[in-house]
C-alpha cells in the first residue's frame, strides 16, 4: 500500500476507534495541543516527531509524521538529517526504519 493510502487509513482507523472509545480522543487533543506552534515551529516538531518514531521502529508514526513533515515544508535534506540522528539513537533497528521513513518521505515529495 502507498504511504498516502496508508496515512489516510491510519487516519480513518483513529477516527473510528476514537468514535469508539472517546478517552483516546482526549489523548489526541493533548497530541494536538502539545504539536501546536510555540517555541517551535510545526516543521520542527513533526521533524522531533519523526525522529522519535524511527528510533522506537514505529511504522505507522513514521508514515503520519513523514506526511505532517512535508506538508510543513520539511525538505528531503532535512528528514534525511532527522533520519541520521535517529539512526545515532537507535542503531540498527532505527536504520532499517529509517530506510522505510526515506522512501515514505521521497513519496511525499513526490520524487
Amino acid at each position: 500500500m502507498a504511504a498516502k493510502e496508508k496515512l489516510e487509513q491510519i487516519q480513518k482507523q483513529l477516527q473510528e476507534i476514537i468514535g469508539k472509545a472517546p478517552e483516546i480522543g482526549k489523548f489526541a487533543e493533548y497530541v494536538h495541543a502539545a504539536e501546536s506552534t510555540k517555541a517551535l515551529d510545526t516543521k520542527t516538531k513533526e521533524l522531533i516527531s519523526l525522529g522519535i518514531a524511527v528510533a522506537v521502529r514505529c511504522e505507522p508514526c513514521i508514515v503520519w509524521h513523514t506526511g505532517a513533515a512535508v506538508k510543513a515544508g520539511a525538505t528531503e535534506e532535512e528528514i534525511l538529517d532527522t533520519i541520521k540522528v535517529a539512526v545515532c539513537m537507535g542503531g540498527g533497528p532505527a536504520l532499517m526504519y529509517g530506510l522505510k521513513a526515506y522512501e515514505i518521505a521521497l513519496e511525499f515529495l513526490g520524487k
